[in-house]
């Protein structure tokens, strides 16, 4: 049985069953200003054998040392980073890239948070992490209901007739996940403002940051 971010039911069954120990590292800065040394040196320092580094802005759709990293990890390795906030953007970043890590029989080290999901107390951590993202996401949503139930609500009052309706509503929330589509694009491809886009989606931003993280991460 899983959860609602596919993380197992169980915080401590054992992930990977048969470690290879070889470790990967994985290191980002998230401005110019900004140098990897220090990084580089805790991983190197844990073991790491293969460094990958990314010195672009977490803020960005691109991450390419990323994306080559978990494709160069194999089934029994262990990916170390020097701290959570260089690897996920956001909890439910995290914890999704965390568990498809756990998928693939890989590990996860944080060196700075002392977290390892190769023993029992780290894989509680990460439990304990999903359960908090599951929550949160359970939040935005109630949110977002809350806004589209008040926004019908005003519509019924009177004032100027809406421009938003449930059909384009439905495309703007399909539309949120890819990065190329900008808010002020989604909403010239619907007809609308982004004011209207915001009336009726209030949790805008949170949404789109959370489904552009969710889809980077797969």
């Amino acid at each position: 049985m899983t959860n609602a971010l596919d993380l197992p039911a169980d915080p401590l069954d054992a992930f990977p069953a048969r470690p290879t120990e070889i470790r990967i590292g994985y290191a980002r800065v998230s401005t110019g200003g900004q140098i990897l040394d220090r990084q580089l040196d805790a991983l190197k320092a844990a073991g790491c054998r293969r460094i990958f580094a990314d010195k672009k802005s977490g803020k960005t759709a691109q991450r390419p040392e990323l994306q080559a990293c978990h494709a160069f990890l194999q089934a029994g390795d262990t990916l170390v980073v020097p701290s959570l906030d260089r690897y996920g953007r956001s909890l439910a970043d995290l914890i999704t890239m965390v568990g498809e890590l756990r998928r693939r029989e890989i590990g996860f080290t944080s060196l700075h948070e002392n977290l390892d999901t190769t023993t029992p107390g780290g894989r509680l951590i990460f439990h304990v992490f999903a359960a908090l993202a599951e929550f949160i996401r359970e939040l935005i949503i109630a949110g977002t209901r809350e806004g589209l139930a008040a926004a019908r609500a005003r519509g019924r009052v009177g004032g100027r007739p809406t421009v938003m309706d449930e059909n384009k509503l439905r495309a703007a929330l399909d539309m949120l996940p890819n990065p190329d589509h900008s808010i002020t694009s989604i909403a010239k491809l619907l007809g609308v403002s982004v004011g209207t886009l915001y009336n009726h989606i209030p949790n805008l931003r949170e949404l789109r940051a959370e489904a552009i993280a969710r889809g980077i991460s797969k």
